[in-house]
């Protein structure tokens, strides 16, 4: 999407972007959907919060947590969906497929839900029971698949001509992106306008570090922030790091990669369509990308739970993982103000979390994922 910048600057100002609604849509006049179609369940605008115990453990004076998992349906997700589904509104579209990891297709179900349009989504079949159970209450029509996310996205493709689908796929249509963008915004604005030194970022598809470093350019050209950069650093899992081999290999694109497997659904991308964005991303800011194993991530989970009261997806945890060898490599300085992104909240991960808190009481054990019954 491409905005008139010139024009909204003299009608737009920074001062007066805080009398805006507490959601995403304090940004209206740099997102495409008219103010009567907006699809919205209070997205956005979520809280950056001071991570002062993990950052002292670290050895980061300035660390910060910027908490997605406080959206709608748990994830940042909500975001994109909610600028999609808003478009479909303005566009006349009643019928919408995606394919999902999880995240993606529980936020596409609740705001179709709402905009009464008809959702298809095409999950992994062992996608986590919370994405499955939300994806049917919210009605939506499921179709698990015995593999990938590129797996259900092949079956969008080849059906939704003949089916009369919107295709909601990452990058396969411009909405879902400004939705993500929000998130550059609101850092800029949570930290007075002055961006922070490095921004990690979980990425899977990685359309949130693309849609931030699109806020970026467009809040320079709106005279609202310098040219200076954050150091964005893609973030992924040991069993699934395409963009980082890319980024190592000083490669434009990433290869497929083989055997895509890791607690973190989100990170279970093998060839995200946006890898070129991502890297061109990472390496004009002077960033990096880097991978960290499933231990890692749900040790770091627990960590950042225990020190500070949040309970991060496994995705968002790997960032905390990723933070501390980059701190201790010398590659961040501990001045540095860093943010750090949860994409999800950990409740939606169960079944990740449950190998590092099995119930030992006894008799418990055979409930966990049960019914609560009478004793």
């Amino acid at each position: 999407m491409r905005y008139d910048l010139d024009f909204i600057r003299t009608r737009w100002r920074r001062r007066s972007v805080a009398d805006g609604a507490s959601n995403m849509w304090r940004y209206a006049p740099v997102l495409p959907a008219a103010d009567e179609n907006v699809i919205s369940l209070g997205e956005g605008w979520t809280p950056l919060l001071r991570a002062k115990r993990l950052g002292g453990s670290m050895g980061a004076e300035s660390l910060w947590v910027k908490d997605e998992g406080l959206n709608p349906t748990g994830s940042f997700k909500a975001r994109g969906l909610s600028c999609a589904i808003s478009m479909c509104m303005e566009l006349g579209i009643r019928k919408v497929a995606i394919p999902s990891a999880g995240n993606a297709a529980g936020a596409l179900a609740a705001y179709a839900a709402a905009a009464g349009i008809e959702a298809h989504i095409f999950l992994p079949c062992d996608v986590p029971q919370s994405n499955y159970l939300e994806c049917m209450a919210y009605g939506a029509k499921v179709t698990l698949v015995n593999g990938l996310i590129s797996d259900c996205a092949r079956i969008v493709a080849e059906r939704s001509a003949t089916e009369g689908w919107f295709d909601i796929s990452t990058l396969k249509e411009p909405y879902r992106i400004e939705g993500k963008k929000t998130m550059g915004y609101e850092v800029a604005e949570q930290m007075d306008w002055e961006l922070p030194d490095a921004i990690f970022y979980p990425t899977g598809g990685g359309v949130g570090l693309i849609g931030m470093w699109k806020a970026f350019d467009e809040m320079e050209r709106l005279g609202w922030i310098g040219s200076r950069r954050p150091k964005m650093i893609a973030v992924q899992a040991e069993g699934c790091q395409p963009v980082v081999r890319a980024f190592e290999e000083n490669e434009p694109r990433s290869r497929f990669w083989e055997g895509a497997q890791t607690v973190a659904s989100g990170l279970r991308v093998p060839k995200p369509l946006g890898d070129f964005l991502v890297l061109e991303a990472v390496r004009k800011s002077g960033g990096t990308a880097i991978a960290v194993s499933d231990s890692e991530m749900l040790d770091a989970g627990a960590r950042l739970a225990s020190e500070e009261g949040i309970f991060a997806a496994p995705e968002g945890a790997s960032c905390v993982t990723a933070c501390e060898k980059l701190l201790a490599s010398g590659f961040l300085k501990p001045a540095d103000r860093i943010v750090l992104y949860n994409t999800g909240t950990g409740l939606k991960y169960g079944e990740a979390y449950a190998t590092r808190f099995p119930r030992s009481a006894a008799g418990e054990q055979d409930k966990l994922g049960g019914l609560i019954t009478p004793r």
